[in-house]
């Protein structure tokens, strides 16, 4: 009996081994993050909040940051996850402008009022 209790601590000892060999010489895949700058109608802070939250749930996103003051999103992404088109489709359902692609009409109208580019107190008619 103490013959097989031996002789089971070292089979398992020889694999755990094996395990931890293949672990490691097994190479890690890592796609390398894109980057793409997207120009929004994005007004303010509550713009800022909103667009980065929604950024985050996109598939591929790694970060998204919204420059305020020149209305500016920067997306962190991983390519095989996603694309420049994608982001910019994803920008407009939030409802704000992407570059050349406008707004997704519910969804902008849903937008808080200080969030809307058509408020007077951001400098529209």
């Amino acid at each position: 009996m103490k013959f097989l209790r031996i002789l089971t601590f070292a089979f398992g000892a020889l694999f755990s081994a094996h395990v931890t060999q293949a672990q490691e010489a097994a190479p890690k895949a890592k796609t390398a993050a894109e980057q793409v700058q997207i120009k929004t109608s994005a007004v303010c802070d509550m713009c800022k909040t909103r667009l980065e939250k929604a950024m985050a749930y996109e598939k591929g996103v790694q970060s998204a940051v919204l420059d305020v003051p020149t209305q500016m999103l920067t997306v962190q992404y991983r390519a095989g996850k996603t694309t420049p088109d994608a982001l910019r489709a994803a920008v407009a359902a939030t409802g704000y402008d992407a570059d050349q692609q406008t707004a997704n009409a519910k969804a902008y109208d849903r937008l808080p009022e200080c969030c809307k580019k058509t408020n007077a107190i951001h400098g529209a008619d």
